[in-house]
């Protein structure tokens, strides 16, 4: 169960890079703060009013609220305006890319900061699904073009999720995933929320708020901002920091395999093969796994 939620939650993760540039697609008044104040906004509205009503809102314990604070503001805030404001400036599967790369750094964080001994295999199987997530970059006759600022911005994104990963593991073994995604997205709304207001209330009105704007909204409040983190709170918790993170590999697949679907990027043999070596670096860091628990 643990492994298929994780493959869900980036199946959720990949989709949210297409649905976000298509918004900057249709809203030409849109922005990042915008977004992922919708983005927010939906997910709390929809999150706090069931865990409340089925009395699964577990307390912050005492000493706690530091850690959900910080937690917050490294995802979603800190994490998303960089992320939705990378997606802005480059393709949504290029963007997704530059997101899976998270798994390359959060071995040496949690080995730097928690001690956790690094495994071989799991080390080789990252390093095989970055190098499909580089043949993805490419066209066929090997350019590649990009904004570098958008590229700064997620290259921000994924020191900043590293951050997150570290406190994320303060608080895994005391509250239900479910929880503390809820906390998350609480919280985050009252860290955009007035931002917001203040920098981007003027271009309220320009929006249409029609049933296309509103859809994509949803999935990304529903589906990204709160069933994902769910799922990939608890696979963590299951897996470990380490096993868990190789599952952001697979983001740019679900990303890449949606744009062709919708007609919002082309294929090229550099993407096809990237696909197939990243699937093969997640079997081979997740069988290092299997080991390690069955020992």
């Amino acid at each position: 169960m643990p492994q298929f939620l994780m493959i869900l939650s980036s199946a959720f993760w990949g989709a949210s890079f297409i649905f976000t540039k298509g918004l900057f697609n249709n809203e030409q008044a849109i922005t990042p703060l915008i977004i992922l104040t919708g983005r927010m906004l939906i997910a709390t509205v929809f999150a706090v009013p069931i865990l409340w009503l089925t009395g699964r809102l577990e307390p912050i314990r005492k000493g706690h609220l530091k850690y959900f604070l910080m937690l917050a503001f490294t995802e979603p805030f800190l994490y998303s305006l960089c992320e939705t404001g990378g997606v802005q400036f480059v393709s949504g599967s290029l963007a997704s890319i530059i997101i899976a790369t998270i798994p390359l750094f959060i071995p040496f964080a949690m080995a730097l900061v928690y001690k956790e001994k690094l495994k071989a295999n799991a080390i080789v199987g990252v390093v095989l699904s970055l190098l499909g997530i580089a043949l993805m970059t490419l066209n066929d006759n090997l350019s590649l073009s990009a904004s570098p600022k958008g590229l700064l911005l997620l290259a921000l994104a994924v020191l900043i999720a590293v951050v997150y990963t570290l406190i994320l593991v303060k608080v895994l073994d005391h509250y239900r995933p479910m929880t503390i995604t809820c906390y998350q997205n609480l919280i985050g709304l009252v860290y955009f929320l007035p931002l917001m207001l203040v920098i981007d209330g003027d271009r309220l009105p320009m929006l249409s708020f029609s049933f296309s704007m509103w859809m994509p909204l949803a999935f990304l409040g529903i589906f990204c901002s709160t069933v994902a983190y769910m799922f990939y709170n608890y696979g963590m918790k299951h897996l470990g920091a380490t096993a868990a993170s190789v599952y952001n590999n697979v983001i740019p697949v679900f990303s890449l395999l949606l744009a062709l679907a919708i007609g919002q990027e082309g294929l090229s043999l550099f993407k096809v093969l990237g696909m197939c070596v990243v699937l093969l670096g997640l079997t081979v860091a997740q069988k290092t796994f299997r080991r390690s628990h069955n020992k």
